[in-house]
């Protein structure tokens, strides 16, 4: 696995903005309401790969133990990935190749041997989430022409890095990045271990108060299923859910009035605490920087 850069890599000035900084297009895409339907689209399509939903579901207790703390410390990871100092990103990234190293096992529809640190596994987990968020931002409306969607794939090469795939091996822009995943269909199924990882994300379990007391239950559900029915067509197929209720069309008229909904509520609310940090980080640091 590639070596981890050192804080002593970068200058101050590097450090504040971070890997990507307030004039990427990763800025734009990971802050915008959009965000969060594209997230959920990422996990119903990484789980079609039989060997890497194996490893999640082999080695992260939490998946079935604790969901939600797992999908709060993924959320958590691509936050600090995109808006933290690289002081912080690397303090991340470690922790989280900590937790993928000399873990093993064997996937029993496909026969292979692998571990949860192999680069190709690394690299499905990331192009599914790159081609989600990308994907449903554009179908939301966030305004992005074709140049902008390459330069966001081609940002995102240093987040596949950083968790250990090899650079040459990730795509570099969106016909790169279309490309691999038909090179990659034939190798998808539904296995018993994907189904039940799809059944957590489109209906998860809820504490009977936060049912009857919260929002919850039917925020969670408009998002499972706009990020269920903005998956590709072979990917719905695969699943039975070959429409979930939304054409292709009336998908994306959903998923951009969910967005312009969602823009309606203050960013001091909207926003996370992560996002608002790094905002106030970077403007503080401008007469330094400039």
């Amino acid at each position: 696995m590639n070596r981890l850069p050192s804080v002593d890599d970068f200058t101050a000035e590097e450090d504040l903005l971070g890997f990507f900084g307030p004039d990427s297009i990763s800025w734009r895409i990971h802050a915008d309401p959009a965000f969060s339907v594209g997230g959920i689209r990422a996990l119903l399509l990484q789980a079609l790969h039989p060997v890497a939903m194996d490893g999640v579901a082999r080695f992260s207790t939490a998946f079935s133990e604790d969901p939600w703390a797992r999908l709060t410390r993924t959320a958590e990871y691509v936050a600090t990935l995109t808006f933290g100092t690289r002081r912080d990103v690397l303090r991340s990234v470690r922790r989280v190749r900590g937790m993928h190293r000399r873990k093993s096992a064997v996937e029993e529809t496909t026969g292979r041997s692998y571990a949860v640190d192999d680069a190709d596994l690394l690299l499905w987990v990331h192009c599914c989430e790159v081609d989600s968020l990308l994907s449903v931002a554009r179908r939301a409306g966030v305004p992005l022409t074709d140049a902008e969607a390459d330069r966001y794939v081609a940002e995102q090469v240093i987040a596949a890095v950083l968790i250990g795939c090899e650079p040459g091996d990730v795509p570099a822009s969106v016909a790169e990045l279309d490309a691999y995943l038909q090179r990659t269909r034939p190798q998808l199924g539904v296995t018993p271990a994907a189904r039940d990882a799809s059944r957590f994300v489109l209906l998860p379990p809820m504490p009977g108060w936060v049912q009857l007391l919260t929002p919850a239950r039917p925020a969670w559900s408009t998002l499972a299923a706009l990020g269920a029915a903005t998956l590709p067509r072979w990917a719905r197929r695969l699943y039975g859910l070959p429409g979930y209720g939304l054409t292709d069309t009336a998908a994306t008229a959903a998923v951009r009035a969910f967005r312009r909904a969602a823009l309606a509520v203050p960013s001091q609310v909207r926003e996370s605490p992560i996002v608002r940090s790094a905002r106030e980080r970077v403007a503080s640091a401008e007469p330094l920087t400039a």
